[in-house]
């Protein structure tokens, strides 16, 4: 029985409001619909998918990394995004990836979880600058 897509990422936090603000703001998810669990969280969503749940109730010395690198979203709006991550600080890497052409952004959210944008090859081009 094959996988047939990913489903979520979970991030493990210690400020879930604060989570939840920054995924809001930076990548336009949006909180919806979570069962009535027995630990504090969110449930974010893309359109119908709830693609990111946030799990809180962790003290911060407990958050780590683990053995996956990042999260990989699809987007458009390159130039504009860009503009948001510098507007909010966000210390973020731009490059493009050979041959393909898509254009990559990385950043930290605030727990640590290191989070990827792929943008079309055709998105205007920019100046790979650097914020932070």
């Amino acid at each position: 029985m094959p996988a047939t897509a990913m489903n979520h990422f979970t991030i493990l936090t210690d400020d879930v409001t604060g989570t939840v603000d920054f995924y809001r703001d930076l990548l336009g998810l949006v909180e919806g619909w979570r069962p009535p669990l027995a630990f504090p969280g969110a449930w974010l969503y893309a359109g119908d998918d709830a693609i990111l749940h946030v799990v809180g109730g962790r003290p911060r010395d407990e958050l780590k990394a683990g053995v996956i690198d990042h999260m990989a979203f699809s987007a458009t709006g390159l130039a504009d995004t860009l503009a948001l991550l510098v507007s909010r600080n966000v210390q973020h890497t731009c490059r493009r990836l050979p041959s393909a052409g898509t254009w990559q952004v990385f950043f930290n959210d605030p727990n640590g979880a290191r989070v990827e944008l792929d943008f079309p090859a055709d998105e205007p081009q920019h100046d790979r600058s650097t914020a932070g």
